[in-house]
């Protein structure tokens, strides 16, 4: 059942180009339908080189839009303007809001059943955008629309593993809440395999996964943000979820989703994935009290960037 039919809005970008690559790579992908404004024929006829079985096509421009998405089973959409030194996610809302609204027309229009997967950042901002885009469009299913947090769990997994001296691959760390500063909330009490921090170190490691993306930023002075852990972290959540849509059962991610789990109307928890998208939401289990202040300190935050992308959603034209 290898069959998914993938298409990635965005795809000449820092993320867009990488994670196109990935996802060439794999056996899951039989068709891979790469959009952007720009050198998308280019990084099409690229790819296309490559021996998987994924074909390639490349589509340029909004005229090529609708082309693009027929057919397709997941859209990814990493589009948008990447960070830079000093700016938070949130500064780059006015943009990206703007470019994730009109994508998401196209696929309520085009591919109304697909799954879609939104890296474009403030991903606390674009998930809700994208709901009420769907919901105007009356195609809204909220098992299919997911926020992909999943860089932040694989940061989690990588800085536990550097600091307990532990293989990264089997180290499992669940990252709730929002994919910004303060409302990501790594559940280190909830690592498999069971890891102990004293409280000082816990505060920093938390700290340095919450900041990390900015971490990169610095890193980069200027050239750009986390774009080659973001494809793969990107690729990791396409690749589950495919794997769920064809049938295998027990995949689980977290992702920012429509939630009922708190009193925020979307938060990333743990997510049983199945044929239609979310299965079943796990919820946030048992956690520590010093994970329970992180959740009731993230609140305001989130309801206020929630808010701050269903409003923008409501006068885009």
């Amino acid at each position: 059942q290898n069959n998914a039919k993938v298409a990635v809005l965005g795809a000449s970008g820092g993320i867009g180009q990488p994670l196109s690559l990935l996802l060439k790579n794999s056996p899951l992908v039989s068709r891979l339908s790469l959009y952007d404004i720009a050198h998308t024929p280019g990084v099409a006829a690229d790819l296309s080189h490559i021996e998987t079985r994924a074909n390639v096509k490349g589509f340029l421009g909004p005229e090529q839009l609708p082309e693009c998405l027929k057919g397709c089973n997941v859209v990814v959409i990493p589009a948008g303007v990447p960070r830079k030194p000093g700016m938070t996610r949130d500064d780059l809302f006015n943009t990206n809001a703007s470019i994730v609204a009109t994508l998401t027309t196209a696929c309520a229009k085009h591919c109304p059943e697909a799954m879609i997967c939104i890296i474009s950042n403030p991903v606390n901002s674009t998930i809700p955008i994208t709901s009420e885009v769907f919901k105007k469009h009356g195609v809204y299913n909220p098992n299919r629309i997911f926020g992909v947090t999943t860089l932040d769990i694989v940061r989690a997994n990588t800085f536990v593993a550097e600091l307990k001296g532990l293989d990264p691959a089997r180290v499992n760390v669940p990252v709730i809440g929002g994919h910004a500063g303060k409302t990501i909330i790594p559940l280190i009490s909830q690592c498999t395999p069971k890891v102990d921090f004293p409280q000082d170190q816990l505060e920093k490691l938390t700290g340095r996964i919450q900041e990390a993306g900015t971490e990169v930023v610095k890193a980069k002075a200027g050239a750009g943000s986390a774009t080659l852990s973001m494809a793969y972290a990107g690729a990791r959540f396409v690749f589950s979820l495919v794997d769920a849509m064809n049938g295998k059962e027990g995949v689980i991610e977290c992702a920012f989703v429509r939630s009922e789990e708190t009193e925020s109307p979307y938060f990333s928890t743990p997510l049983l994935l199945g044929k239609n998208g979310i299965e079943k939401n796990l919820g946030i289990g048992k956690i520590s009290p010093f994970e329970e202040k992180m959740v009731a300190e993230a609140m305001s935050e989130l309801k206020a960037s929630i808010k701050k992308g269903e409003e923008f959603a409501k006068n885009f034209k």
